[in-house]
């Protein structure tokens, strides 16, 4: 049941003035105190605009009147308002709670299509920082050393609204399409930056020079962060992963990268082991003593893992040619936005067309709204996470 009506909106109007009333809208709908679903079309458009009704009893499909700008009918308000609808109920469809590695990487706001990301020029392992008196001090620079991060791309959906949408209050149709359109972009957007995070897409470069994402030990890589046949069963495995860490070092300095592995993201077959593993209030451990057996019991630590589970991730992995049993196996453990970034012009934006748009005659559509991003996933420092599979 929709808590805004014609009679109310009306009488706020007349009371408040135009200019008020969409102000005091507008704002409820973007503290989410008034939701999309609790608007009709109709008797915004009856309400906003004026002499409304007959200018909504112009959009009947059997009237024949043509609406021209030459009307003169200020539609302004409606328009607004309903840009604010269609735009609260596709950002809310963009940023649903499924979309979970959306959420774990570094947003990086950028004017360039292209960005290259400078480091502080490191100190040797061996060299001395120590400043005798009145000695200059060693300069730690900029522009030795850098990351070339991929080339940003614009994706973007259109809501149309028809005259028969406001006239029969279709309110639900356009709030449906609006919700797609979101859903849309956003799976979009989780997919790209999957593809960076599972290591499907190797888009890493640094002072020049392309790497993959994860490299094993038998790789022979500059790093290893990946371990093969380490499924996630108990805490030895997640114990393995950390190992990985803690042999990490800078390339330069020799000294271990400072990093903070915080979130852990799974498939969702794992969902329940990994549970007893993350939270239990405890863990026991045997250990081998001669012919025997010894049993430690010790306060769990490794609840300091945010643990997220992705389906996402489980079919980027089965679309790349990863059966359906390896990739149920697959984890990644560390410090997502350190590793990764989601390099943005712009983020999800919604703006309307022209009402004097072809459209409005072809199409009998009274206005659109363009939702549109721009950006692309990148890698900061692959060291930050650590790749584990079955």
């Amino acid at each position: 049941m929709k808590t805004i009506n014609y009679r109310e909106l009306k009488r706020r109007v007349d009371l408040d003035g135009l200019q008020k009333t969409t102000t005091h809208l507008t704002e409820a709908i973007e503290s989410r105190q008034l939701l999309p679903e609790d608007f009709s079309l109709r008797d915004l458009a009856e309400a906003l605009v004026p002499d409304g009704l007959e200018w909504v009893r112009t959009f009947d499909p059997c009237n024949g009147t043509a609406l021209t700008e030459s009307d003169g009918v200020d539609s302004t308000a409606f328009l607004n308002i309903t840009g604010r609808i269609v735009g609260s109920k596709i950002r809310e469809s963009y940023e649903q709670e499924a979309f979970k590695a959306s959420k774990l990487v570094s947003i990086l706001p950028s004017r360039l299509s292209r960005e290259r990301i400078p480091g502080v020029t490191r100190i040797a392992a061996g060299e001395s920082m120590e400043v005798a008196e009145g000695m200059k001090y060693p300069n730690a620079g900029f522009g030795e050393e850098y990351i070339d991060t991929p080339e940003t791309t614009k994706h973007g959906l259109i809501v149309p609204v028809t005259r028969e949408a406001i006239f029969f209050d279709q309110t639900g149709l356009v709030l449906k399409r609006a919700s797609e359109v979101g859903e849309i972009l956003g799976a979009d957007r989780e997919k790209r930056i999957l593809d960076v995070i599972l290591g499907l897409s190797n888009t890493y470069s640094k002072n020049g020079t392309s790497y993959n994402t994860y490299y094993a030990a038998a790789d022979s890589g500059p790093w290893t962060n990946k371990l093969t046949g380490n499924e996630l069963v108990d805490w030895t495995d997640v114990d393995a992963a950390e190992q990985l860490f803690a042999a990490m070092c800078d390339d330069v300095t020799n000294d271990p990268v400072l990093m903070n592995p915080n979130t852990v993201l799974i498939m969702p077959g794992k969902r329940f082991a990994a549970a007893q593993i993350f939270y239990p209030g405890s863990i026991t451990y045997t250990t081998a003593i001669g012919s025997g057996n010894s049993q430690a019991t010790i306060p769990n630590i490794l609840g300091t893992y945010d643990v997220q589970s992705s389906a996402y991730a489980y079919r980027r992995l089965i679309a790349s040619g990863v059966s359906a049993a390896n990739a149920a196996n697959y984890w990644f453990i560390g410090d997502f936005k350190r590793a990764f970034a989601y390099i943005e012009n712009w983020g999800l934006t919604v703006s309307r067309s022209s009402t004097t748009c072809d459209a409005s005659f072809s199409q009998d559509i009274v206005v659109r709204y363009k939702a549109s991003e721009r950006g692309v996933p990148a890698i900061l420092d692959p060291r930050c996470v650590v790749c584990c599979t079955g």
